[in-house]
């Protein structure tokens, strides 16, 4: 075999592009809803007549159900198969839709959200577990190119989609468009996804463990999202105190069960498990802050308008999308660790325009900042979370998955808190000015400077042999 032609082993077969395929469609309805909403609280006040403290649950709702239920994953995979959990899923998120719709009123709106979290939740690890079992370590790159797609065009299409909508129709299309998305993702799941063959009925839940992590985590993310909303008193305080108490409890917990808990802690003693969960960890704290700070920064310097924001981070998509078709086979080839870390330096330096805006910077000049995050972005995401699974066994990959989502979801909600707490205190003291921005972004880049230090740990070498 000469060292062109690639063994049938790393080749991308049809078998598992229709894997690929199914689980795209089905995790991108997830994580638009997550953003989409957000343009929308104003509209939904005034027809649901409600206040807009009680209209915030509408998303709160959504992200607490989807954090709460992500730790069961791993053994709803074990139970009852991983085809089976996402046909389910799916199945919740779809009628999830369906109801919000049709709500009558903010409480039944924020319960049915809370239903499509419950679906939504279970969505992307149970994806990134019949990926990764799929392609088998060659091919981990490529697969989790194809499974960051939807996160690439979440923050950029979602505040777009809501904004278009709101625009030519009710709120209420903001979910029904899901509807025949979900129809699709069901019938493709149904007839391309390979059948459950390993999976173990007797596996009995760790309810223990479900009882101390669902809590601590949902309080963790409350704990955040009220920190971002400027509330930084005895709400906040509470929920990060009671969210770091109940998931210590849940260490302790994990490390005398003997691998039966409902999370292993075992997994981070793996080298480039752990290299790689504390990078991604650690990156998306810094990340998801300039996707907060971006749309701000367009409101209050281009004045308001929620379309024109959503242009502006549109680039970063696209950028993200150009460098995703080459991420893949380079991580393939080379291993994870050069693709991370170029990468996450072409992410600092799009950054690092960001950090130069002043009066005189216009919409191209930041677009183009949002374009060269963009490509660094579409570097680092599919490598380093190919990273995370290539040395793990088998029968961890459910576990793995589940840990990392969890890392990925409270380092979202710890950089919006961030970002919120630095750009309120810059603002009370300098105003709203163009440089209170300058400002925030160097915070968000000094927080993605600091992802390289883990992601230096992460092993050179290239895939091991399937």
């Amino acid at each position: 075999m000469t060292a062109t032609q690639a063994p049938p082993s790393a080749r991308f077969d049809p078998a598992l592009r229709g894997v690929a395929l199914a689980v795209v469609l089905g995790t991108i309805m997830t994580t638009l809803d997550t953003t989409i909403v957000n343009v929308a609280l104003n509209v939904l006040g005034r027809d649901l007549d409600a206040s807009l403290s009680t209209v915030q649950w509408v998303i709160t709702g959504y992200l607490l159900a989807l954090s709460m239920t992500i730790p069961i994953t791993g053994w709803a995979i074990e139970r009852f198969g991983a085809k089976a959990t996402w046909i389910v899923s799916l199945a919740l998120f779809g009628a999830g839709s369906i109801l919000c719709g049709a709500a009558w009123s903010a409480g039944s709106l924020i319960a049915f959200r809370a239903l499509q979290g419950i679906g939504g939740g279970l969505l992307m690890p149970v994806a990134q577990t019949m990926l990764t079992r799929a392609a088998g370590p060659e091919r981990l790159g490529r697969v989790m190119a194809v499974i960051s797609i939807p996160g690439m065009l979440a923050p950029a299409l979602g505040p777009l989609a809501g904004g278009l909508l709101l625009d030519h129709l009710s709120w209420r299309w903001m979910f029904y468009v899901n509807v025949p998305v979900c129809a699709v993702a069901l019938l493709l799941a149904v007839r391309l996804l390979p059948r459950d063959e390993e999976r173990r009925p007797e596996s009995r839940l760790d309810l223990l463990g479900l009882a101390l992590l669902s809590p601590g985590l949902a309080a963790t993310v409350y704990g955040l999202s009220q920190v971002g909303e400027g509330t930084a008193g005895t709400q906040a305080f509470a929920g990060l105190l009671l969210g770091a108490v109940l998931m210590a409890a849940f260490v302790a917990h994990s490390l005398r069960g003997a691998g039966r808990a409902l999370l292993d802690v075992r997994l981070f003693r793996d080298r480039a498990f752990t290299a790689s969960t504390v990078t991604l960890f650690v990156y998306s704290v810094g990340v998801f802050g300039v996707l907060l700070l971006v749309p701000l920064y367009s409101q209050t310097v281009s004045g308001p308008g929620v379309l024109a924001a959503g242009l502006l981070v549109a680039p970063m998509g696209a950028g993200a999308i150009v460098t995703m078709l080459i991420a893949g086979r380079l991580t393939d080839r080379l291993g994870p660790h050069r693709p991370g870390i170029t990468g996450i330096l072409i992410v600092l330096a799009g950054m690092f325009a960001c950090t130069r805006v002043d009066v005189s910077t216009g919409p191209v000049l930041m677009a183009a900042a949002m374009f060269v995050i963009g490509l660094g972005h579409g570097l680092v995401t599919p490598s380093i979370m190919a990273s995370a699974y290539r040395t793990l066994p088998r029968p961890a990959l459910p576990g793995a998955a589940t840990a990392s989502q969890i890392l990925i979801r409270v380092g979202s909600a710890l950089g919006a808190a961030v970002t919120a707490v630095v750009l309120q205190s810059l603002i009370r003291s300098q105003g709203t000015g163009v440089g209170t921005f300058a400002t925030t972004f160097r915070w968000s880049l000094v927080i993605v400077a600091v992802a390289v230090v883990p992601a230096l740990l992460i092993p050179r070498r290239p895939a091991p042999p399937a």
